[in-house]
């Protein structure tokens, strides 16, 4: 089995070009810059979901990950298909 890391296809490192051809935030027109530095969140649509820090086996995140952009919402749903047939309390740890 490779144990290498796979790459953060979410946040890719630059590579020189990307850097060369960046725009330096302090060079964008004043206004520019106040309306990225005053741009907040809305609000959440519902259902609300609950930030929180998990860890998970590499094999069930490479495998969701292999999904493409919106694995983290088919790993939600899963889990909530999951518990609509099973108790949580049901699992040997």
């Amino acid at each position: 089995m490779n144990n290498q890391p796979l790459p953060d296809t979410d946040n890719p490192q630059w590579t020189s070009t990307d850097v060369q051809q960046s725009t330096s935030f302090d060079v964008l027109p004043a206004t520019l810059r106040e309306t990225l530095s005053n741009r907040r969140r809305g609000p959440q649509k519902e259902p609300l979901k609950q930030q929180v820090s998990v860890r998970y086996s590499q094999d069930v995140v490479n495998k969701f990950k292999a999904t493409g952009k919106g694995w983290q919402i088919r790993m939600d749903k899963a889990l909530q298909e999951w518990l609509k047939e099973h108790d949580p309390h049901d699992i040997n740890v």
